[in-house]
């Protein structure tokens, strides 16, 4: 399917008109132009299964909606825009914009260090124009790249996104379409790329009219734990895997995204001799580079499969990176002792979080108590860069019962350490918005369903909880926050007044610290050892002139012998600036021997060059 046109679906100004085109296989269906005098418009069957039809002296404002064996009218599934919600009438759009980035180029990939934020709760006002002017702090943090939750028209007037329908609109929540754009520039501007997470494996449980046009867009066989399976390789699964891949190329022209992280690749289902994840990978790398500029494809996947990244001449998929949560999972487990779930694979010891950080993940095929079964495959060759992990991350605090953090579970001095294992790890780093300062805000999972839809989710989310020990009980699991409550989206709104108060102030220059020096070690194009002993990790990077080695302790007690000792301590997590509360700081003893009063991080360097 190569050379889609990104204009295929939905409505697109040509000439001195309006192109509509959709995908139905109803017996009748017509396109009505709202208005003061509405006008009727009936679409004409195409041999490649679209329906299209030309309005002339139709432009940019337009409603309209589509009239369905008589029923309707129902919103476009490729609506460019839903301005009064997801039930209601499209909008065409311009797509035209002033765009200023013509210079920009996105940083190389190994440098990458990517920040991840829901734009409702990213700011007070939650919308694209004020996650915007909070731009500039990520430019100073030394990110690369701003991954964007899934914005996806939903219903109501809060969600994470994951309930999306209308998957060529922006969420109207946040801003109009063309206030996207300006963030983009924007971002672009600071030298800053955008990505954008999008699902691919169901649609949202309201507002979804796909169906109605057309029932080749789900599977008949399968389903998803978030609702039923879509189709990519039945009867009509062409024009369905066209839908999507034309969605991202939508987003890559007309909105200049550098990247896509794919939801939950696992639940896209296909047994296609070309699987799906291959063809989006193929045809956005394609358009990309017709284009001069380039696209990361990462896809989120746990099932820990080398294929994915693999590419096509080697039978896989070509996928540019994927999110490896093995690391997270052992670092939760040693610093937080969670042992319930997925944590019950995870033993937390230096040894299994260093085995992650030198191969990308842990199991490369070994027996999964979880799972009851083999899970993963070996990393191989696998460049560690492809493999995004984390500490935090939307999913492992929002799918917690009360949303807590890492450091709300944890002392600083072990978040420090932490964040100091992520952030000089061979693996691509992705924060969390507010994990640099240590936010106090929860990130818990909000919606704003129907009157009908809504308790049923109250009641499940209450539900998903009650295996767990602590809410066995269930004036425990009562207490869990009702996600159709207001009050829990705002509970889990950015506070940035804390950057203000000193002890936020002191984790945020650490992080900077960090971020500035993997900068230095990979625009140098080290080479990286991991390494343990005695409850510590070193993290070595290395070419024949220079050595930097941080020696991290995400336990009390930690000791690195060393019989060569590094010349230069750059800097320790008990420096002043950085701890509050410092205690004696690392050093090499008289025996060689470095050793940390509690968990922590001292980095050295070997060479010339450093001050």
């Amino acid at each position: 399917m190569s050379g889609l046109d990104s204009r295929r679906f939905g409505a697109v100004l040509e000439g001195d008109g309006v192109l509509f085109q959709v995908w139905s296989a109803a017996s009748r269906i017509e396109l009505i132009v709202d208005g003061p005098v509405p006008s009727t418009h009936q679409l004409q069957l195409r041999p490649d299964g679209m329906r299209a039809v030309f309005v002339p002296r139709l432009g940019a404002g337009a409603r309209y909606g589509y009239r369905i064996d008589g029923q309707g009218p129902f919103p476009d599934p490729a609506s460019r825009f839903q301005p009064d919600g997801v039930h209601g009438w499209s909008e065409v759009l311009d797509p035209r914009f002033p765009w200023t980035d013509e210079d920009f180029s996105p940083r190389q990939w190994n440098e990458a260090v990517l920040y991840e934020l829901h734009c409702g709760a990213f700011t007070s006002d939650g919308t694209f124009a004020a996650a915007r002017d909070r731009l500039k702090h990520l430019q100073d943090l030394g990110v690369t790249a701003v991954e964007l939750m899934p914005l996806a028209d939903s219903p109501g007037r809060r969600n994470w996104g994951y309930d999306g329908v209308s998957l060529y609109a922006p969420n109207r929540n946040y801003g109009r379409p063309e206030d996207l754009r300006a963030f983009v520039d924007h971002a672009h501007r600071l030298g800053l790329a955008v990505y954008l997470d999008v699902v691919y494996n169901h649609f949202g449980p309201d507002g979804a009219y796909h169906r109605l046009f057309h029932s080749g867009f789900y599977s008949t066989r399968r389903k998803t734990p978030w609702g039923d399976s879509l189709n990519f390789d039945e009867d009509h699964s062409a024009n369905t895997r066209a839908f999507f891949i034309c969605n991202a190329l939508h987003w890559l022209e007309e909105y200049h995204i550098d990247g896509f992280r794919l939801d939950a690749t696992h639940a896209i289902q296909d047994s296609s001799t070309v699987h799906f994840l291959a063809e989006f990978a193929g045809a956005l790398h394609r358009r990309a580079e017709e284009l001069g500029r380039s696209v990361q494809v990462i896809a989120e996947d746990a099932r820990n499969l080398n294929l994915i990244l693999r590419p096509p001449q080697q039978g896989g998929y070509g996928v540019d990176a994927v999110w490896a949560d093995d690391f997270h999972h052992q670092v939760r487990r040693a610093l937080a002792g969670d042992s319930a779930g997925y944590y019950a694979d995870y033993d937390g010891r230096t040894a299994s979080i260093a085995r992650t950080l030198r191969n990308g993940w842990f199991y490369e095929g070994q027996h999964s108590v979880h799972h009851d079964a083999p899970r993963g495959t070996p990393s191989g060759d696998l460049d560690r860069s492809r493999f995004v992990i984390c500490i935090q991350n939307h999913d492992q605090i929002g799918n917690r019962a009360r949303g807590e953090r890492l450091h709300h579970q944890i002392p600083a001095h072990s978040h420090r350490a932490a964040s100091a294992l992520l952030l000089q790890a061979p693996e691509t780093p992705l924060l969390f918005m507010g994990q640099e300062w240590a936010a106090t805000a929860p990130f818990q999972f909000f919606t704003d369903h129907n009157e009908q839809l809504g308790p049923l989710v109250s009641e499940g989310r209450r539900r998903e909880f009650a295996h767990f020990p602590e809410f066995s009980d269930e004036s425990a699991r009562a207490a869990i926050a009702d996600p159709q409550a207001e009050e829990t989206f705002l509970r889990s709104k950015l506070q940035w007044a804390e950057l203000e108060q000193p002890a936020h102030e002191a984790i945020l220059r650490w992080y900077r610290r960090l971020i500035a020096l993997r900068r230095r070690i990979r625009g140098q194009s080290l080479q990286c050892t991991v390494g343990e002993q005695e409850g510590l990790i070193t993290l070595e990077w290395r070419d024949k002139r220079q050595v930097y080695t941080a020696a991290v302790a995400l336990l009390g007690g930690g000791s690195w012998r060393t019989e060569n000792p590094p010349r230069t301590l750059l800097f320790t997590s008990e420096d002043a600036e950085f701890a509050p509360d410092p205690v004696t700081q690392p050093g090499v003893r008289a025996d060689r021997c470095l050793h940390f009063e509690r968990a922590g991080c001292a980095v050295f360097f070997d060479g010339k060059g450093e001050d």
